[in-house]
């Protein structure tokens, strides 16, 4: 018996998908491929082309955004970049006088270079000045920072909505007096005149003169800037905290999870961004630890421990009229804060997180 091609001793043929070559199937996976290449490609140049919007129809369809913006933007060039301008008499020994305009005066002000710089060095000053700043941040830093933590979770614990809304008013409300008033304040009550020690002159005890106390006037400062900004700054963390999903909670809870459990693996993650922000931002002020605060409280307790590196500018600048070695401390201050941004913010990356700004 004769058999075909193709078929099978007994005579049948085989199915068709046996019988498909290999050649086939490898065509139609290679055209399938391309044609999901060829859609995402598709995608892609249509997005491509719908992101090449012409800048005249952007600009028609944004300009209420771009006005409204406008006036921020005019007022951010005149106050925070156009003064930047000014930096250049760090390197000259300007003479206001010179000339009746203050801004001509610089272009007939002599160029000296570095000196001015150099005369920072060699200022003992400047290194009392800036070694009372640096002690202070550290201060404030340890002090200060973790109260609005603190207080944020304290006030997030709370049940009752209005008791929490009253508490976070009354703490945040000393944010909005003027540093005038906050030193007032503590002078009517640590003063050598205040309630306290009158009180205790009364009752036969000696009285007592915190505000004109140098070895406490670090820790008087840093009370200070508790009692008027660490309301403001719980805020924020609540801000953080309200974002954090229930859910998280009562799983915790139904894992046998209690209060302080709960507080440090669910609540305290959820601030961690936050905390990291923050803290990056701190630091870069770390040269700025206030000018009103120490100005205000600068002849009771001297110049030895009231004078930082913002009042030691205003002194050399404004009052002694040297406004090219100011210029020049105020710019060496400045370079080492976006340092000490950068720094921080680098170190942010490393702990996981994103910081001022991503990689």
């Amino acid at each position: 018996m004769s058999l075909t091609a193709g078929s099978r001793p007994d005579g049948t043929r085989p199915p068709a998908a046996v019988e498909e070559p290999a050649a086939a199937v490898a065509t139609a996976t290679a055209q399938e491929r391309a044609a999901r290449k060829g859609g995402k490609l598709g995608k892609a140049s249509k997005a491509n082309k719908a992101a090449k919007v012409p800048w005249r129809i952007r600009l028609r369809r944004d300009r209420a955004l771009i006005l409204m913006t406008l006036p921020v933007i005019v007022l951010l060039l005149l106050f925070n970049y156009v003064p930047l301008l000014g930096n250049v008499v760090a390197f000259q020994n300007y003479d206001p006088y010179v000339s009746s305009n203050g801004v001509t005066a610089i272009f007939h002000s002599p160029w000296v270079g570095v000196e001015q710089f150099s005369r920072m060095v060699d200022d003992p000053l400047f290194w009392d000045a800036a070694q009372n700043t640096i002690l202070l941040f550290v201060l404030q830093l340890v002090l200060y920072f973790p109260i609005p933590i603190a207080l944020a979770l304290l006030i997030n614990s709370v049940v009752r909505p209005r008791v929490r809304a009253v508490a976070q008013a009354i703490m945040y409300l000393p944010h909005f007096f003027s540093w005038v008033l906050v030193v007032t304040v503590f002078q009517q009550m640590f003063g050598g005149a205040g309630i306290i020690a009158q009180t205790l002159e009364d009752h036969g005890w000696s009285g007592f003169d915190l505000m004109t106390d140098a070895d406490l006037f670090k820790y008087l400062v840093t009370a200070q800037t508790v009692w008027k900004d660490a309301g403001w700054g719980i805020i924020v963390f609540l801000a953080a905290l309200a974002a954090v999903s229930t859910d998280l909670y009562e799983a915790a809870a139904m894992d046998g999870a209690g209060r302080w459990r709960r507080m440090w693996h669910v609540t305290l993650p959820a601030l961690r961004p936050v905390i990291a922000l923050l803290l990056v931002l701190r630091v870069g002020d770390a040269l700025s630890v206030g000018f009103e605060q120490f100005l205000l409280q600068r002849d009771a307790v001297g110049v030895g421990a009231s004078e930082v590196l913002d009042t030691y500018v205003w002194n050399m600048g404004i009052q002694n009229g040297d406004f090219s070695y100011a210029a020049a401390v105020g710019l060496v201050k400045g370079a080492i804060g976006v340092c000490l941004v950068l720094a921080a913010n680098k170190f942010a990356h490393l702990l996981g997180e994103q910081g001022v700004y991503q990689k």
